[in-house]
């Protein structure tokens, strides 16, 4: 089945209201001039909290889709500087990031809070970008597919019970050496990982496991997106860094393979 591309923009802790603005003016401009193009896929930013409400307002009929970058668990109630999905589809998200291995390593993020947030985004309408990844030791240790085996199966009770609401999941790949490091998987590396995630798909999600998109997150940047989008499983990028550079980000966007 074909599968639309889709690019996502992480923009992390970066940037005040007035740059944001700047930012998703660029993004939004160019992806208006890309719109009918074969190669043209679905596109997502998701700029720090204080940003979203301000930004929503200026997309306007966009094609350009807002995500958020992480949510709490709970609808509402005494959880101090918690966000809840609600909150997140009120300033017009329609996605949102779970599972960051910057959560993961910094924040103490567990499978099971994984797996509770995904519940969550489902529940309140969301589609859920689950990320997935090994540390450069484990990578070392020939563990790399144990690892996102596990964390693949962590989410699996949390997804609805109607095969028809499951393609809304995203997977994200992000091996945690490659974040932020300037250190890229290699091609084979990517595809090898992203080939082990369809067949879990397959095997676990039957119905819906050609539906479900698979993205790469990790250093990818303009030299090197065309050869890593090109892999036969992958679906789309999860962008960092390059993400708060239009005209890179938009070049990620242009590598997207042809539709046809």
């Amino acid at each position: 089945m074909l599968r639309c591309p889709l690019v996502v923009g992480n923009w992390k802790m970066n940037g005040l209201i007035e740059t944001a603005q700047d930012l998703v003016d660029r993004v939004q401009a160019g992806i208006s001039d890309r719109e009918g193009r074969q190669r043209m896929c679905e596109v997502v930013v998701c700029p720090p909290y204080t940003a979203l409400h301000t930004i929503n307002s200026r997309l306007g009929e966009s094609a350009l889709k807002l995500g958020g970058q992480n949510m709490g668990v709970e609808v509402e109630g005494a959880f101090t500087g918690e966000v809840s999905g609600i909150m997140l589809r009120n300033c017009g998200c329609r996605y949102v990031i779970l599972g960051h291995s910057e959560r993961r390593a910094l924040f103490g993020e567990t499978d099971e809070m994984v797996s509770w947030k995904v519940k969550s985004a489902f529940r309140d309408g969301l589609n859920p970008i689950v990320c997935v990844g090994e540390e450069l030791a484990e990578r070392e240790r020939g563990e790399t597919l144990q690892v996102v085996e596990r964390q693949f199966l962590a989410v699996l009770p949390s997804l609805p019970e109607s095969p028809a609401k499951r393609p809304a999941l995203v997977l994200a790949y992000e091996p945690v050496w490659a974040i932020g490091t300037g250190k890229t998987a290699t091609p084979a590396q990517v595809q090898e990982v992203h080939h082990y995630l369809r067949g879990l798909l397959k095997k676990h999600l039957p119905d819906t496991a050609d539906k479900v998109r698979i993205l790469y997150g990790g250093s990818i940047k303009p030299s090197n997106a065309a050869e890593i989008l090109a892999q036969e499983d992958v679906d789309g990028g999860l962008i960092g860094g390059a993400a708060l550079n239009a005209n890179d980000f938009l070049d990620i966007v242009d590598a997207i393979p042809d539709l046809t």
